[in-house]
């Protein structure tokens, strides 16, 4: 006898999370493990919350802090991102992205804030940011502020799903704000997953739909987390070489790569880049499709092409 599929939803990280299993009976097991692995990268890796260690970690900047294994693997899991991506995803980009206004959880902005300031010097940069695993130690330069949400949820997300396959023994899939992972056997036909501009919306809206078997999948995009600051559209995503919000040529970019860490940092450093995005993608192999603020679309690297 066939299992039936069972799917939960709930709030994670400041976004919406959704579960999905092969098995509907493994549900509660799955579902206990990604809560584990979410409240664990929550308390870790959270800019929002006043007791993560963060925010700790942020207040000793010019200081060497020691951190848990669990930090230091979303700091080098950061590093190596910013490394792969020549820089274009940049964990050093915290206090530009507060500047910019964006210094709340996203659900508290609302449409429009007051930013600090118009001018955006150019970040710290990662290369500044000494991390020793050995000994369990981060210093940066004073002044510095880390945002890891360039790829810790999608960190989460990895990390989420490899868990609840564990306590579940079925095929999972953990979309953390439409960073996608997977784990385990999929369905016949794959994990069907909607390609649209807000992660909440259900597969009856309109957008293409595509199949994930395996690894991850990530979209990132402007539409949904922008906010006006005086007479300035903002967004969250930071160009490190500017430190102001990417002047980029896509709304979105799509990405599916062997983990969900890999695809949103190559969907992260593709928004920033702008129009050379594509031939960077290509030259990695790496399925996307990008969608253009006019709706145009390209797709590269067998990424299939959108129904007509």
């Amino acid at each position: 006898m066939t299992p039936t599929p069972g799917t939960a939803q709930l709030r994670a990280l400041g976004t919406g999370a959704v579960l999905c299993v092969t098995d509907a009976a493994a549900l509660p097991a799955a579902r206990d493990a990604l809560r584990r692995v979410i409240d664990a990268v929550d308390l870790a890796c959270s800019r929002f919350r006043t007791d993560s260690e963060l925010q700790r970690l942020n207040t000793r900047a010019g200081r060497e802090t020691a951190v848990s294994p669990l930090l230091a693997e979303a700091i080098a899991v950061a590093l190596d991102a910013a490394a792969r991506t020549g820089g274009m995803v940049d964990p050093t980009v915290g206090r530009a992205v507060r500047r910019a206004g964006y210094d709340r959880t996203f659900r508290r902005i609302g449409g429009t804030v007051r930013a600090e300031g118009t001018a955006f010097p150019p970040v710290p940069g990662w290369r500044t940011v000494a991390l020793d695993r050995a000994r369990g130690t981060v210093r940066m330069p004073r002044g510095t502020l880390l945002d890891l949400g360039a790829t810790a949820k999608a960190l989460a997300a990895d990390r989420a799903a490899r868990a609840a396959r564990e306590s579940a023994g079925c095929g999972v899939l953990v979309s953390l704000g439409g960073d996608i992972a997977v784990a385990g056997p999929a369905p016949d036909g794959g994990w069907s997953v909607l390609i649209a501009d807000d992660h909440a919306e259900g597969l009856g809206a309109p957008g293409p739909v595509v199949s994930l078997t395996s690894g991850g999948l990530a979209t990132s995009g402007t539409s949904v987390r922008r906010w006006r600051a005086g007479d300035r559209e903002m967004h969250h995503l930071i160009d490190p070489r500017t430190g102001e919000p990417a002047r980029h040529a896509w709304r979105t970019v799509s990405v599916a790569a062997p983990t969900c860490v890999a695809a949103n940092t190559a969907s992260t450093a593709a928004m920033v880049m702008g129009a050379e995005a594509p031939r960077w993608l290509a030259a990695r192999a790496l399925p996307a499709r990008l969608a253009a603020a006019d709706g145009a679309v390209t797709t590269v690297c067998g990424w299939p092409e959108d129904p007509r």
